[in-house]
């Protein structure tokens, strides 16, 4: 694969970005695709290594090895259509997929691995401007109809697989645009919306019908839903006019933190804070929009939508910004000896963070401290040990005696992850739920992605929980044959 020599000859190129001076001056994407060229260089470094980890370690199992070798020799239309075999939107994880398939590369033992997310983006962009990815309709009609409720990317690459089996597929989405967390959760600077939007223009083409602004639930939920749907359709009616049902809504339940002053104004949850700048961002006028512009702006929690917060914050003028993790710090460098092929945990410091952040580990939130208005003024935080349990021997989070702090705080933002889909869906069609209150549904046998009621199924984070972009795209695809094969007795479609 690639160049015999190539990854002794060539070193790992970076993708070139935009400075962070210039690039917080504004929302779009700063990251450039690499040229042919330099592709086709990186494409050299794989290695025919044997055993191609790289494929294992990517969820959907792309076929790495094959479409970096097709970019090296120069052969990107073969390339982009082996990329397209195994993922539906290589455009959505060429930009936000954090990239399991470089942990597992080969050259990951003791070198610098190969740029395969780069290569990726490299591929789907040069489809798009050479007008080589086009509709894919059906040949024939087989007469069955299903509902996808969720149009986040396990909900697209469901309803996109099932169109192309031939199915009469209909999208429901309770948001007033298609994408689910992709549109909502994930800010333009990362993935610009025109990409879902062409996506979307692709699908309708193939025959998929996206209903947006609907609810999926009982009658009177629709007061409490935190989000622009205008009106709902119960579950009795979709299972009446439809074959089947996909529920592959996102994990949108975050997490909270009971403490002292959560009641204060000023203090909320990265997804109240997010989708509005979203919004303003599509051109849509935001009434009461949440802004961090000169506030101090403290971020709880250390993964991705932390940086998320922060890198908004500063686009928004914020005084200042600190992010707190209640892990330790990680090492800057992972034992490879110890974890590779798998996922390490190791310092990541996003572009977000280079734009300017404080970071601090091991620290948890006491409280938070307001002025006579009810706004919050300042976070009570602590130093915290992690200390191995005798009687459990799991690791147990102690507070440093003596280690409390304040900092200054004008907006609070909790990123500290997601428990379970939104309850309200999965209670309302009745379908039983797994210890974290995801749909139980699963994987594996006669009737995988099943759930316990008769024609629904379920797929990406509504049954597995929160995970990445690219487990959503498997799971979509891997539900779309479980449905197709319970519709017609067979599917010719990919696993």
């Amino acid at each position: 694969m690639g160049k015999i020599t190539g990854f002794l000859e060539f070193q790992r190129l970076q993708e070139a970005a935009e400075a962070a001076p210039e690039r917080l001056k504004h929302y779009r994407e700063f990251v450039l695709h690499l040229s042919d060229k330099e592709a086709s260089q990186q494409g050299a470094r794989c290695m025919d290594c044997g055993i191609p980890f790289c494929q294992s370690g990517c969820p959907v199992n792309n076929i790495i090895p094959d479409w970096n070798d097709l970019v090296y020799r120069g052969d990107w239309k073969l390339a982009l259509a082996t990329l397209h075999s195994t993922n539906n939107f290589p455009e959505f994880t060429g930009r936000v997929c954090p990239a399991p398939c470089e942990a597992a590369c080969t050259l990951n033992i003791n070198s610098d691995p190969v740029g395969i997310k780069s290569i990726e983006h490299a591929i789907i962009d040069k489809g798009w401007e050479m007008g080589w990815v086009l509709p894919q309709p059906p040949a024939r009609k087989t007469g069955k109809s299903v509902a996808v409720v969720g149009s986040g990317p396990a909900g697209m690459a469901c309803a996109q697989q099932l169109a192309r089996a031939g199915h009469e597929v209909t999208v429901f989405e309770k948001n007033d645009r298609i994408g689910g967390l992709l549109r909502y959760g994930i800010p333009d600077f990362k993935m610009e919306k025109s990409h879902i939007d062409r996506r979307v223009e692709q699908m309708e083409a193939e025959g998929v019908v996206f209903r947006t602004g609907v609810f999926v639930g009982k009658d009177g939920q629709l007061s409490g839903i935190s989000n622009w749907a205008k009106k709902s359709v119960s579950p009795a009616k979709l299972l009446e006019e439809f074959d089947a049902v996909v529920l592959t809504g996102g994990a949108e339940q975050p997490r909270d933190l009971p403490v002292p002053g959560r009641e204060l104004k000023g203090v909320h949850f990265a997804m109240e804070f997010l989708p509005l700048q979203n919004k303003v961002v599509a051109g849509d006028k935001v009434t009461g929009q949440i802004l961090a512009t000169g506030r101090n702006v403290v971020v709880i929690g250390g993964g991705d939508t932390g940086s998320d917060c922060v890198g908004t914050s500063n686009r928004q003028g914020a005084k200042s910004v600190t992010q707190f993790e209640v892990m330790p710090q990680p090492p800057e460098q992972e034992n490879k000896t110890l974890t590779w092929p798998y996922w390490p945990v190791k310092l990541r410091t996003s572009s977000s963070h280079e734009e300017g952040c404080e970071r601090d580990w091991a620290v948890t939130t006491k409280g938070f401290k307001g002025d006579a208005k009810g706004n919050v003024k300042a976070l009570v935080a602590a130093r915290v040990e992690w200390q191995k349990d005798e009687a459990s021997g799991q690791m147990k989070m102690v507070e440093v005696p003596g280690s409390e702090w304040e900092i200054p705080a004008d907006l609070v933002l909790f990123a500290m992850g997601f428990v379970s889909p939104a309850a309200p869906v999965l209670d309302a069609f009745g379908v039983a739920k797994d210890g974290r209150g995801n749909a139980q549904a699963g994987t594996d046998g006669e009737g995988c992605y099943a759930t316990s009621v008769p024609k629904v199924f379920a797929a990406g984070d509504m049954r597995r929980g929160q995970s990445l972009v690219v487990w959503a795209i498997r799971e979509g695809r891997q539900c779309a044959r479980a449905v197709d094969e319970f519709l017609m007795g067979a599917s010719e479609l990919p696993r």
